[in-house]
């Protein structure tokens, strides 16, 4: 009797450690399958699923000026710019634009030489100026407001840049803007000797684009 009770007991054992075997491995399975799922319900984005569209910059212009008693206006040569949507809605667009701040070019080197320095651009110390839209709110049929994060000299402040597009329908066009600024909020509080200059600065982007693919915007109004 005793010789059949062990022989239970070892079966029972091997039964048990079998089962728990079988717990250990069994939820592996249902893991890969729930992971199968949901990479089929949630696929990554399909780029021809939103608009494409392409900066051609040797078509491009960026510009400033600011009022003074001697004309104090420029471009900037070194930039780039980029415009992405998330949706074929025109509003989910967001402008990028990064300029070399030392690139400015007024005709006159000693106005450069001026501008680059720390009383301005200090572009030692801050070599790039940015702009990046945060916001974008349709005025008209075809114009925009883009608020967004203006960066010069180091300083972050939100600004407007006012927009007009041409093109709409077509695989090419150009977006024609503004933006002004106060210089005095991001720290150039000099001026230049013998010369009266205006607190206000203007800025003026005209970028063409071209469509590269993807389908057509929806414009709201």
């Amino acid at each position: 009797m005793n010789v059949d009770r062990l022989a239970a007991r070892q079966k029972w054992s091997r039964t048990y450690s079998k089962r728990n075997r079988l717990r250990v491995r069994t939820p592996k399975l249902p893991m890969a399958v729930l992971c199968l799922v949901v990479f089929c319900a949630f696929p990554s984005a399909n780029p021809a699923q939103v608009p494409v569209y392409e900066i051609t910059h040797a078509e491009s212009t960026i510009k400033f000026g600011v009022d003074s008693s001697v004309s104090i206006k420029g471009t900037f040569d070194k930039w780039s710019a980029t415009i992405k949507f998330s949706s074929t809605d025109a509003r989910s667009g967001v402008l990028d634009i990064e300029i070399q701040a030392d690139s400015v070019d007024t005709g006159s080197g000693l106005k450069n030489n001026k501008l680059k320095g720390k009383d301005f651009f200090d572009v030692k110390d801050s070599p790039i100026i940015t702009f990046k839209s945060t916001k974008v709110v349709q005025t008209g049929p075809n114009t925009f407001d883009l608020e967004g994060d203006f960066t010069i000299r180091g300083v972050t402040k939100t600004e407007k840049l006012t927009l007009t597009s041409t093109g709409k329908g077509s695989t090419s066009g150009s977006i024609d803007g503004t933006m002004a600024f106060d210089r005095k909020d991001y720290g150039m509080n000099k001026g230049i000797p013998f010369i009266k200059i205006a607190n206000r600065v203007e800025v003026n982007v005209s970028l063409k684009w071209k469509w590269i693919g993807g389908p057509p915007l929806v414009f709201q109004q």
